[in-house]
């Protein structure tokens, strides 16, 4: 199937089901999210990466307005709902400050993958947030996660989220998370060893000798 959207190109990845908030300043965005929101009509945001707009992007929905300002600009809520492919951008529209796309959605294969590989993800990630210091709420039970939810916590690049979301099944969304953590936990584990060897450096060692035959 095949349909045209307006388009709200953006420096990042939106996945199904992510909820993101926004703050809408620029005119021909005001334009675009008000006729979403009269209309009850969805939007994309595909991904821009070095300048560049990517082909693919996920279409949104608008959830609530969280607040108006007097000038116009507008902080909203919104939902990620399904991925789409760029097949024409259309720059100009009549009457309208913003573009738009032809767009077709590819089949999307969203169930649970394999549950043993995502929870040795899940585990992963919160392996990776531990080394990190950092706290992060899944806001669902661990059983009912599935790697759109956990993405954007694994400490991917904004590239690397863009590949993700190129994978149309979630076993090999799960697979991938996986080979990435597999990459990158080693390094962030080393990185907290020399932390620690830094700090001890200066200080008084308590050091046993070793037992040469010398």
């Amino acid at each position: 199937m095949t349909n045209f959207i307006p388009i709200f190109p953006l420096g990042i990845v939106v996945y199904p089901g992510e909820q993101l908030n926004l703050h809408i300043f620029e005119p021909r965005y005001r334009q675009l999210i008000r006729e979403c929101i009269d209309q009850k009509k969805t939007f994309g945001i595909p991904t821009i990466i070095n300048q560049k707009m990517g082909e693919l992007g996920t279409l949104v929905r608008v959830t609530e307005i969280s607040k108006t300002y007097d000038n116009g600009e507008m902080d909203i809520r919104t939902e990620g709902q399904q991925v789409f492919r760029i097949l024409e951008t259309v720059k100009e529209i009549p009457d309208k400050l913003y573009s738009g796309a032809i767009v077709t959605y590819p089949h999307n294969s969203q169930g649970m993958g394999k549950r043993e590989l995502m929870q040795r993800v899940v585990s992963g990630i919160r392996e990776l947030h531990r080394l990190l210091q950092v706290e992060k709420d899944f806001r669902k039970p661990d059983d009912h996660l599935n790697s759109y939810d956990v993405a954007h916590h694994a400490g991917m690049s904004l590239e690397e989220e863009y590949e993700l979301l190129g994978l149309m099944h979630e076993l090999q969304r799960q697979e991938y998370l996986k080979r990435h953590l597999a990459k990158v936990l080693p390094v962030i584990a080393e990185m907290e060893h020399l932390k620690e060897k830094v700090k001890l450096n200066g200080h008084f060692k308590n050091l046993s000798s070793l037992d040469l035959d010398l």
